[in-house]
């Protein structure tokens, strides 16, 4: 297995196991103890600890949420994902009360591997899609 195609399976275990299983013991052996995660909500987490945060953030607001991964492209050590998110509404979120509407949004993500570990994450997703299904903002606009 030649280097993009480790790193892309390394991509797919983070997303199924600390996303879609919720299994955050993995942290440490996914992640850079450096971590400079940009999440799709917005905030940025810098470190395990940090990241381990964020990712509570998001499992308290979609208790269900799910990481489906409809693309993935790998280049040496960066990675680039095509994702649908999805979940339901349980908990805050941004300020906003639980909704229990399911939701469903589109995003990106960008990474950075080294040493065989996730280094650098940016996530870009459609927030606009995603506080309109939340009722937050108009559907109008």
């Amino acid at each position: 297995m030649n280097e993009s195609e480790r790193n892309k399976a390394l991509v797919r275990r983070y997303y199924e196991h600390l996303w879609n299983r919720w299994d955050l013991t993995l942290t440490d052996e996914l992640l850079s103890p450096n971590l400079k995660f940009r999440g799709s909500l917005g905030l940025d987490a810098d470190g395990i600890r940090a990241f381990r945060r964020y990712a509570r953030t998001v499992w308290l607001a979609f208790p269900d949420f799910h990481n489906q991964i409809e693309e993935i492209i790998a280049d040496g050590d960066r990675v680039a994902v095509r994702l649908t998110y999805s979940g339901t509404h349980r908990g805050e979120l941004l300020g906003f009360a639980p909704t229990s509407r399911r939701v469903e949004y589109a995003g990106i993500a960008l990474f950075r591997i080294a040493g065989g570990k996730i280094v650098d994450v940016y996530v870009v997703a459609d927030r606009l899609a995603l506080m309109q299904q939340l009722g937050a903002i108009p559907d109008s606009m």
